[in-house]
């Protein structure tokens, strides 16, 4: 039996996050069509993560496992024949049995981008948070430093999650300026939920004076998620890169 990683790019605007619901078309989903159409038959797809609703994937992992003996690289070319334009396979390797896309995975990086022009633009809607307020990218960047480190982001956190443990260690985080984008990028070993979306939205609030400089680690430290800013919307969110 082959252990089969695959790593998609998608479009996630049309659908309702990666993992299979009763009455939404998500991501999964999608993709297990193709998997049935190539393998013959409803294959298992396990995923690196979930990605909530309009939440888009630079790079996504996923494993099946088949004892089909199709060449990877024909694997890839038949996928991409069966999967829809906003979802796309760019590799397809073996891996170890005991190889897992979600708990073999020693860190994951998010992107945020914010479109920071006075107008909105119609063509970045799905991609883009519209943020029409001044941003200065360097300011916001210094006080991001904050989240470096190990943590306890329960305060950081979705009321939705049942996670038990919600330290994480947040290994980078840096924000910077292209135009009218401003990007916020961080790599951790692990996400709570929402945990990236509330992270732009407590910077956001930094930026417009909500909360002031220097204050961002003892909101860390008071585990409090009303003392943090809000949750950005999901539409500039991207989940950028897996590390194994």
């Amino acid at each position: 039996m082959r252990n089969i990683l695959i790593t998609i790019r998608y479009d996630g605007s049309h659908y309702h996050g990666w993992q299979v619901q009763d009455n939404a078309l998500t991501v999964q989903e999608v993709f297990q069509n193709a998997v049935e159409k190539v393998f013959g038959s409803r294959l298992d797809v396990v995923g690196c993560s979930r990605t909530d609703s309009g939440v888009h994937a630079n790079m996504y992992c996923l494993t099946i496992k088949s004892d089909k003996n199709i060449g990877n690289d024909n694997l890839v070319m038949a996928l991409n024949t069966y999967l829809p334009k906003d979802i796309a396979v760019t590799s397809a390797k073996d891996v170890p049995d005991d190889f897992h896309p979600r708990y073999s995975c020693k860190s994951k990086e998010y992107v945020y981008k914010l479109y920071n022009g006075k107008i909105r633009d119609p063509f970045t809607a799905d991609y883009a948070l519209h943020y029409r307020y001044p941003i200065d990218a360097e300011y916001l960047n210094k006080e991001a430093q904050a989240f470096v480190g190990k943590y306890n982001y329960v305060g950081f956190c979705s009321s939705k999650s049942d996670v038990a443990d919600t330290v994480r260690d947040v290994k980078s985080f840096s924000v910077w300026r292209e135009g009218d984008f401003v990007y916020f990028k961080v790599e951790a070993d692990g996400f709570l939920y929402n945990m990236v979306r509330i992270m732009v939205g407590t910077l956001l609030f930094i930026n417009e004076g909500k909360i002031k400089a220097g204050e961002l680690n003892d909101i860390i430290n008071s585990k409090d998620r009303k003392r943090a800013g809000k949750t950005a919307k999901p539409q500039g969110l991207y989940l950028n890169k897996v590390n194994y």
